[in-house]
């Protein structure tokens, strides 16, 4: 009796909470959003601690689904990004490819298009950028414009519908995903109730939500050696945001070695462990440490018929998306947002802002143009030699390898939003590491910045969230090796 009383409180309490969020707080009102998503977070890992039974993980993966369901009827207060998309939106019911010109230009030249009013223009957040959104979320966009024509709240209901519904999938696939593997079911609470989660991906209408669910489905597909329908979920994921392409070389082994019994390395098998190498090499020599963890041999021994295969359909089937919106000018104006993306934009970063205090001492100016790029290809760097150091190809392993894919990638980032660690949270679920939990509890303090009527980056906040990010994934990977 009192273990259903306190779960009604606690249910409770978060419907209140996420009401507050969703429907009475701006963005401004920094001390009212730090406050309630506080007490959030703090419910949430209580909840997700003192779990111990089916039934209670059952009633709080049901308020997981009510709070997003809660949150389908309001506007997004903290990110005005719904705008350009229903600019887009508007575009492709009229036949127009939104990659075609700047909002600028349908507004200097007086174009007569239905929708496109300077009430909406001034809304949004990136007039003089070209459009960056793949066909998943451009087919979403003109559903909603074509539905609701000339309402913003109707095409933000949805919007979210639609990403409500892709949460539904994400949190079917985890449950199935511990399962499979023999992970404690109660792991999903991480997802279900992330309160990072539901108010960025559902409130605030971000598509990282239809990523997360082909690349889950690409995943639960392969294991049940469904190859070819995998193939079709990644390039949908891909098609929904690009950042799954980095993973791409994490599939490689796992793909080619699926029907090899003992997938070799070197002369030894998949049972030998990084501790069986004596330390002094990897000091001593670190070049033949690299190249013991490395065989070429071992790589001519994959089906590179299934690869290849797989990679393909993969290809063919991003290339049917985006066959419709490519023009004589997609590509260039499509990489002009990319460029723009790693050489101008600056939100909440963590090496790149270390890098760029050295530049200001050393050059004198920020040289964000040269250090992007060069980050990226670092990150880049960095997720190829995951991918040659790996020992293991099970599937488990993936997530792992995923993980610390996209965070040497976002750590390298110029750029990190709060729903930027999506993924990573969901990859933890799968693994020991919990540090993407903290994060998405410190991200929030990032808010700070629309505070000030002027936007101004605060510093501090974003040292106070990386020093502990950091340091509590310095704490697991010590822990781990002990």
């Amino acid at each position: 009796m009192k273990d259903s009383i306190l779960k009604w409180g606690i249910g409770g309490l978060l419907v209140s909470v996420v009401y507050m969020l969703g429907y009475e707080t701006t963005r401004s009102n920094f001390p009212q959003i730090i406050s309630l998503y506080g007490v959030f977070f703090a419910a949430y890992l209580g909840v997700f601690h003192f779990t111990s039974t089916q039934k209670t993980l059952a009633f709080f993966v049901g308020i997981g689904l009510l709070l997003r369901f809660l949150l389908l009827f309001t506007i997004p207060n903290f990110s005005d990004d719904l705008y350009r998309f229903i600019w887009d939106g508007r575009l492709l019911t009229q036949g127009i490819n939104p990659f075609d010109h700047l909002p600028s230009y349908y507004i200097d030249n007086n174009s007569e298009i239905p929708g496109l009013t300077k009430e909406l223009y001034q809304k949004l957040n990136s007039p003089n950028y070209f459009t960056i959104y793949p066909p998943v979320n451009q087919m979403i966009f003109a559903m909603a414009a074509w539905l609701f024509p000339n309402s913003i709240w109707g095409s933000s209901l949805v919007m979210k519908s639609c990403l409500f519904v892709f949460e539904l999938g994400n949190i079917f696939l985890i449950i199935q995903l511990l399962y499979y593997f023999k992970l404690p079911t109660k792991n999903v609470l991480l997802y279900a109730l992330n309160p990072l989660i539901i108010i960025e991906i559902t409130g605030n209408i971000h598509f990282e939500g239809a990523m997360i669910f082909f690349l889950l489905l690409a995943v639960f597909l392969i294991v049940q050696n469904k190859w070819i329908w995998s193939a079709i979920a990644f390039a949908l994921s891909v098609a929904s945001k690009l950042l799954p392409l980095m993973f791409l070389p994490l599939l490689v082994l796992r793909i080619g070695s699926a029907h090899i019994p003992y997938f070799l390395w070197k002369q030894n098998n998949e049972s030998q462990n990084v501790s069986d190498l004596k330390i002094a090499e990897r000091i001593n020599n670190p070049i033949a440490f690299i190249k013991n963890r490395i065989a070429l041999t071992d790589w001519l021994q994959l089906d590179w018929k299934k690869i290849i295969a797989y990679f393909s359909i993969i290809g063919i089937t991003l290339i049917a998306l985006f066959f419709p919106l490519i023009n004589g000018v997609f590509l260039n104006n499509f990489g002009d947002s990319l460029n723009l993306y790693f050489q101008k934009f600056e939100f909440n970063g963590s090496l790149y802002y270390f890098f760029r205090w050295i530049g200001f001492q050393v050059k004198g100016y920020n040289i964000i143009g040269t250090l992007g790029p060069i980050l990226a290809l670092s990150a880049l760097t960095g997720i190829i030699l995951i991918t040659l150091l790996e020992r293991k190809t099970d599937w488990l392993k993936l997530f792992e390898r995923m993980l610390f894919a996209v965070c040497c990638y976002l750590f390298c980032s110029a750029t990190v939003h709060p729903w930027y660690v999506a993924m990573p949270i969901v990859f933890c679920l799968f693994t020991r590491f919990r540090f993407p939990i903290l994060w998405s509890g410190l991200i929030f303090l990032t808010y700070i910045n629309y505070s000030y009527g002027e936007y101004v980056e605060n510093l501090w906040m974003v040292g106070i969230e990386y020093i502990l990010v950091f340091g509590y994934l310095i704490y697991e990977l010590i822990s781990r090796k002990n």
